[in-house]
């Protein structure tokens, strides 16, 4: 059932995020339109929409990122709102005022809210950190998380054995006036580091741990009346949770084509009792890596009991992989993965 004040979206994003959002959509009844470029027509995120617009150019000063273009995108189409998927997009406060401005519902924190607080518009990758929804009310599933970094890259998130307390400045989110999904980082003194909007790495670490939807909760947060709504968090403990990204090696601005099945095609490995594994591609076999982004393959996370278990499952799920045609990080990913499994932590990088 579409929700109410939002039966269409504009998903501005591409890749494996962009794909999980989609799929969301589809869960909850939600038109979705997709943005791309000249070269990615047939992406796999453009064929699991329902409608997809181009924007411009592979540059994606020219395309994805581009203002003006994204908002005329959505005033084209007639969607509802604008979900920015990316951090660089969610935490825009260029692009919320616009897309606010054309009388669209963004689906994010307001941008003055974004320009005082500073949705950095990177993904977190200090070790430590945590994932919340803000609301009115407060922090809602709030998650720490703990991270593996390579090249200033968060590539495995997981929740600590033993989280910490979260950091008194973390009050301060509620009281800017931010609301809907956060992902932060925390530096060693305890202040907010890297402060995120959109739907991140970390985000399935959330989802996974409290067994929600991350964009069912993004929507809700976006139309006005629907906060309280919210289902208030159980008593239960959430489980632990892991989350992985598969990255291609290819020299910056190299070309590659996909030739094997990524996690999230694939059938999924047996991830074990009392494990679920979910895994999103933003490719099919025979899609072409184009140089112009980042190539993110895949996103793999798990839930389980405790972290250990939820590092197996998600191992278990490269373990499958096949040959996919193009060079990619697998092996370091499998390495920090077997630490978990061993109840070793990550070294800090």
């Amino acid at each position: 059932m579409a929700l109410p004040g939002i039966e269409s979206v504009l998903v501005a994003g591409r890749g494996p995020a962009a794909c999980a959002v989609i799929a969301a959509c589809s869960r909850l009844g939600v038109k979705s339109v997709a943005v791309h470029s000249d070269v990615e027509r047939s992406a796999r995120h453009v064929q699991l929409a329902d409608e997809a617009v181009l924007l411009g150019p592979a540059p994606a000063a020219e395309s994805y990122l581009a203002v003006d273009r994204l908002v005329e995108a959505a005033r084209r189409t007639g969607v509802a709102a604008v979900l920015p998927v990316p951090p660089a997009l969610a935490g825009n406060a260029r692009l919320a005022a616009e897309v606010a401005r054309a009388g669209l519902t963004w689906v994010g924190p307001d941008a003055e809210v974004l320009e005082r607080l500073g949705g950095d518009g990177v993904e977190p990758a200090s070790e430590r950190g945590f994932l919340a929804l803000v609301t009115g009310d407060g922090l809602r599933y709030a998650t720490p998380v703990e991270r593996d970094r390579a090249a200033g890259i968060a590539r495995v998130s997981w929740t600590p054995n033993r989280p910490a307390p979260l950091p008194a400045a973390a009050r301060r989110l509620v009281d800017v006036g931010w609301r809907g999904l956060v992902t932060v980082g925390i530096a060693a003194d305890g202040s907010l580091a890297e402060v995120a909007a959109g739907f991140s790495l970390d985000v399935a670490v959330l989802e996974r741990a409290h067994g929600v939807d991350a964009v069912a909760l993004a929507l809700r947060t976006a139309v006005a009346g629907q906060v309280d709504e919210h289902p208030a968090p159980t008593d239960a403990a959430p489980l632990s949770a892991v989350a992985v990204q598969l990255r291609s090696t290819l020299p910056p601005g190299s070309e590659g084509r996909v030739s094997g099945r990524l996690p999230g095609l694939q059938r999924p490995a047996d991830a074990g009792p009392d494990a679920e594994v979910v895994a999103v591609t933003g490719y099919a076999p025979g899609d072409r890596l184009d140089g112009w982004y980042d190539a993110l393959l895949a996103t793999v996370s798990a839930a389980a009991p405790d972290v250990a278990a939820a590092g197996r499952a998600a191992a278990r799920q490269l373990d499958a992989l096949p040959e996919i045609g193009v060079p990619h990080d697998g092996a370091e990913v499998r390495a920090v993965l077997d630490r978990l499994a061993g109840d070793r932590a990550a070294p800090v990088r």
